[in-house]
């Protein structure tokens, strides 16, 4: 169990995820496996992000969860790390950003690992299933919402740390050996008979993506409080 360095720590701040203890944990990532919390998830994402539908509530969480899958993959390929811990140890509370109310998520430091280069498929296709597919698989339960918005709310994120990782001469070469995992149909042929991620960026080089739409649906943001359409919604 690797110790995060000062930069990494901050990198993970950066994008509110945090490795201190929350004062008062809403709930965990544990609690949204279960069928039976569900109800109550969907009320706890209403009440706080105070949006104006069910969908736009759970399409807000999924962005927040989106920065710490995207996270995952940034520290894979800057690091060789990713987080390997419990799903319980994934907590979810609220936090204060730019005047409005939000989800921060929170992990154990310790539960870092380094991967290996000859597991390194298989620890990207157990991300893709595990902490990907089977987790948008159950907020779909909550509400009506395309599985389409909720991978793009994850897609977003990851695009931009490809572009900042290939942007780095030194990082650059792992980051490309990611990517063509990403772009490889084996590792998501559990749930998907294609590459999620190729059809999301069209096979481009992220860099050439970033100042152009590329999302196929609207994130919902603009029917969350204090939030707006981004400025690429494909939905005018």
């Amino acid at each position: 169990m690797p110790a995060l360095s000062y930069d990494q720590i901050r990198q993970l701040n950066s994008y509110s995820i945090y490795t201190e203890e929350p004062s008062k944990p809403l709930f965990t990532l544990a609690n949204i496996q279960k069928d039976f919390y569900l109800t109550d998830f969907r009320n706890l994402l209403m009440g706080v992000t105070g949006a104006a539908t069910e969908a736009a509530a759970v399409s807000h969480f999924g962005r927040r969860y989106g920065m710490f899958i995207a996270m995952q993959f940034y520290m894979l390929a800057a690091y060789d790390e990713v987080w390997d811990g419990n799903f319980k140890d994934i907590r979810f509370a609220v936090v204060e950003e730019y005047g409005m109310r939000t989800f921060g998520t929170f992990i154990t430091a310790t539960d870092f690992r380094y991967v290996e280069d000859d597991e390194r498929e298989r620890v990207i296709t157990n991300i893709l299933y595990k902490q990907c597919y089977e987790i948008i698989q159950q907020l779909r339960k909550t509400t009506t919402i395309s599985p389409l918005t909720l991978w793009e709310n994850i897609f977003g994120y990851m695009l931009w740390h490809y572009h900042m990782l290939l942007e780095n001469p030194a990082l650059a070469d792992r980051a490309f050996e990611d990517l063509e995992i990403l772009e490889n149909e084996k590792v998501w042929s559990t749930f998907s008979q294609k590459s999620l991620f190729k059809s999301y960026t069209g096979g481009l080089n992220p860099s050439q993506l970033i100042n152009i739409p590329v999302r196929k649906s609207c994130c919902l943001s603009k029917d969350v409080p204090g939030l707006m359409a981004c400025g690429f919604c494909p939905v005018k």
